[in-house]
């Protein structure tokens, strides 16, 4: 019996990822068909070319987003990671009224529908001059990531000891310096699963990006993809598209299997005592 459902374990195992991992090989695979060769019925392509990511590389559109994509996500994973690490020190720490409360509205905020605040966001960044701007998307980045990180950290900043902190300020360090170099080397992997986070949200988002951006200026990657033709407009742009897709999917790959093991660290750490 164990070693019937042993395999049946595996079986289910090897089908998830198949069904998760076929689309992305197939967009791997378009992003190397080139010309006519996008048409065929092949999983692979008949030869394999370069030619998308010349196009891609060499599109003023793309290279622009991507900037600006780089750009704004890791200015909103800096600056919500640092605020909300000092907040979730004194949440952990302090005694105050309504501390449970922080954390249920800041948990509340971050499972909120993105879509309900495009509309009201619009008309106001249109009226105070953010639309179009980094500091429109960054702002709006923020209030999701910054609850997440809040919650994430808060619940990791409980499972420190308190009396390392007790023990450097009685060997003359001041509560800052505690702070600094005793409890935030010791919350790393907390405050590095809460910045990995913030910076795939800022990263994939779309409807932020394609609702407050008209222009290359601060349009970033996800919201240029729907706007991209190809080299030219008879161009077919499945294949580019498809290039410029698995660009934007390497780095977060990357992340994600170097750094797979501070991130479970991360985000079990904080959720057992003990």
């Amino acid at each position: 019996m164990k070693q019937r459902h042993g395999a049946w374990t595996v079986l289910g195992a090897i089908l998830i990822m198949v069904w998760a991992i076929s689309p992305v090989i197939w967009i791997f695979s378009l992003s190397f068909k080139a010309g006519d060769d996008i048409n065929n019925n092949r999983f692979w392509p008949t030869q394999f070319s370069l030619e998308n990511y010349d196009t891609v590389f060499s599109t003023a559109l793309f290279t622009s987003s991507l900037r600006n994509s780089i750009g704004i996500a890791l200015i909103s994973t800096l600056l919500s990671v640092a605020i909300a690490t000092v907040a979730a020190y004194a949440i952990a720490r302090l005694d105050f009224p309504g501390k449970r409360t922080v954390l249920s509205i800041a948990l509340a905020i971050a499972m909120f529908p993105a879509v309900s605040l495009v509309g009201p966001l619009f008309n106001t960044w249109r009226t105070v001059g953010l639309y179009d701007t980094w500091l429109g998307l960054i702002i709006p980045y923020m209030s999701f990531t910054l609850p997440l990180s809040l919650w994430t950290l808060s619940a990791f900043f409980k499972e420190i000891p308190w009396e390392m902190e007790e023990a450097a300020q009685m060997d003359g360090a001041t509560p800052w310096q505690a702070f600094r170099k005793v409890i935030v080397p010791l919350a790393a992997p907390g405050v590095f699963t809460a910045a990995i986070l913030a910076f795939f949200f800022a990263w994939n988002d779309f409807v932020f990006a394609i609702s407050l951006t008209s222009t290359n200026a601060a349009r970033p990657v996800p919201a240029a993809l729907a706007f991209f033709t190809g080299e030219s407009q008879f161009q077919q742009p499945a294949g580019a598209i498809s290039a410029a897709a698995v660009v934007v999917t390497i780095p977060v790959i990357i992340l994600v299997l170097l750094f797979q093991k501070r991130i479970v660290a991360g985000l079990t750490n904080g959720a057992v005592k003990g």
